[in-house]
């Protein structure tokens, strides 16, 4: 490591050599502002908002991309010159912005918006023509609205990220816009409704389509019962929007929230989380036992399993027949807690909480019910909760912790990690491995399929077959598996894909972070904690040992795979076009 010496506005400091400008001020406690720059995705220097001075430079200089390589190097981040250059870029993008920042979803929670108030702006500096862009409704999951766009790029970068890249820019110049091919509208393309690109925007010129106003509707409607469900990943992030640090658990006071704003009954989908291991166990051991098709691929996350609608449909056959826990949890209360409580299932609003903006599209696939009902029927996100918890008025922060109610809310560690990557696998590999051996093992961490690494791959000896497994997030990492898996050289008999990096506690549903947060603490890994600590701490940590979902298959299913549970807790997949 080689070091060199510079000065930051006149002090002196030493740095590693080739260090951008942007990450050694940042080392000393000098903020220097952003726009477009995403760190290991879209470093590409466009905004001009981190220009800085260099001694000896002919221009201001992007920090973001600009290397430290010569010693003596003096920067100077706030002179008066980079201070006005920063303000007119500010100014430049606002002559064709969308200015309606009080109506805006992302209002006190937009970057543009905070650096114009750093800044002191003259919103009116540059008039000019400001043609109005039409507004694309056509997903399931989002809304994008380009006259609060500011070409940032960060969206297209998340979205190649993924794999998919079916947004870009169009036209040049004054015209250029940000989105589909020949100007489709996104509903059009091979979106797979994963959100990324909403917690990456900085304005508002992309958000998830909101639906609490038909929560608000069903709450007040004395005919409806109400049942809301939490994904697992919520707790872990929910807290954000409050204020509470990134990595605390919240679970205790967003139950108290949702019993305050009205649910009839809240319930975790831990208890689908664990219903699915004892469904989705028993499928692999068939098809290991029978010589089915291998390897098995989990298939709890709709973005993953429409990534591969799309852009791998030859491996359909791979995916685990298994809904994912939301829909489980849906279809069982509207099936057997229906019947227990006397309710008529066309009587039931069925909500759920989630941190993944696909569960919208998710909801509304076709086999996703039964008897001509919806297993669920309004998806929100992580966000969306926040909204209504705001809007009610309610004290989230200092509110006393409460449990979920106990007819389908009692849950086991096994559940809680499925929102971390890894999760769903350890989870599965704890029961799978006390069905093979039929004893109660203790050794139940299985470390090397959790944490971020692109892929992580195990072998684990049980009862004396190698079980051998892989697991990835974010669907660049997903393509380069599905590769290898399609061309023989991967030999596992069991794989976890999920759509989002780091899984569902980065989904597109949860708190947005700013860059400036984001590109220096790893978000995913924090929340992630939340869960593990969770695990941790239970007094149950295997699926197989939740009390309600044994006496749901006694009492109502029979036994896992049986006809009934296939009936409501399985699925089917369609081919999809790719472009």
């Amino acid at each position: 490591m080689e070091m060199i010496n510079i000065k930051i506005n006149g002090m002196p400091f030493s740095v590693e050599k080739n260090t951008t400008i942007l990450d050694a001020c940042r080392q000393f406690g000098i903020k220097i502002p952003t726009l477009c720059f995403l760190r290991d995705i879209n470093e590409i220097g466009a905004c001009r908002m981190c220009v800085v001075e260099v001694k000896g430079a002919r221009s201001l200089v992007a920090a973001c991309v600009y290397p430290i390589d010569r010693e003596g190097t003096e920067i100077f981040t706030n002179t008066p010159k980079v201070q006005e250059a920063r303000r007119t870029t500010l100014e430049l993008i606002l002559s064709n912005h969308d200015k309606k920042c009080l109506s805006c979803p992302r209002s006190n929670n937009c970057e543009l918006q905070q650096l114009c108030k750093e800044y002191g702006v003259d919103e009116s500096k540059f008039e000019g023509a400001n043609p109005v862009q039409p507004i694309d409704t056509s997903t399931a999951h989002l809304i994008r609205n380009n006259n609060k766009c500011i070409l940032c790029r960060r969206c297209v970068a998340a979205c190649k990220e993924q794999h998919v890249g079916v947004i870009g820019p169009n036209h040049r110049g004054f015209d250029s816009t940000i989105g589909c091919a020949f100007d489709q509208e996104l509903g059009a393309v091979a979106c797979v409704s994963c959100g990324q690109c909403t917690v990456v925007c900085p304005t508002g010129a992309l958000i998830v389509k909101n639906e609490t106003d038909k929560v608000f509707e069903a709450i007040a409607d004395p005919e409806k019962v109400v049942i809301v469900q939490t994904a697992p990943a919520v707790r872990a992030a929910i807290g954000e929007e409050f204020g509470m640090p990134i990595g605390t658990n919240a679970e205790g006071k967003m139950v108290a929230s949702l019993k305050r704003l009205g649910f009839d009954k809240v319930f975790d989908t831990n208890f689908g989380a664990d219903l699915t291991i004892l469904e989705e166990g028993t499928e692999f051991l068939d098809r290991v036992k029978n010589g089915g098709v291998l390897p098995m691929i989990t298939s709890c996350s709709p973005g993953w399993i429409k990534f591969c609608e799309h852009y791998y449909p030859d491996l359909l056959p791979n995916l685990s027949t298994c809904k994912s826990p939301q829909q489980m949890t849906g279809a069982i209360i509207k099936s057997y807690y229906a019947e227990k409580e006397g309710i008529d299932p066309k009587n039931i609003v069925s909500v759920s909480v989630m941190p993944c903006t696909a569960k919208k599209f998710e909801h509304k696939r076709d086999n996703e019910g039964h008897d001509g009902i919806a297993d669920v029927d309004i998806v929100i996100t992580t966000r969306e909760l926040a909204d209504m918890i705001k809007v009610a008025g309610l004290d989230f922060v200092n509110l006393p912790d409460e449990e979920y109610d106990p007819a389908l809310g009692i849950f086991t560690g096994a559940a809680v990690i499925f929102g971390a990557t890894g999760g769903v696998m350890e989870a599965a590999l704890r029961t799978v491995a006390d069905k093979l051996t039929g004893e109660d093992l203790k050794q139940i961490d299985y470390t090397e399929v959790r944490g971020t690494d692109a892929i992580k791959y195990a072998t684990y000896d049980v009862a004396g077959m190698q079980v051998k497994v892989a697991v990835t997030s974010g669907l660049s990492n997903a393509a380069k598996l599905l590769d290898d898996i399609r061309a023989g050289k991967a030999d596992y008999q069991f794989v976890e894909i999920m759509c989002c990096p780091g899984g569902c506690v980065n989904g597109g549903g949860q708190p947005v972070v700013p860059a400036s947060v984001r590109n220096f603490i790893d978000i995913k890994k924090e929340r992630a904690k939340v869960l593990y600590a969770e695990d941790a701490g239970l007094p149950m940590r295997k699926s197989h040992e939740s009390p309600i979902v044994k006496k749901l298959y006694e009492e109502y299913l029979g036994e896992p795979g049986s006809h009934k549970a296939h009936e409501l807790l399985h699925t089917t997949y369609v081919e999809r076009k790719k472009y």
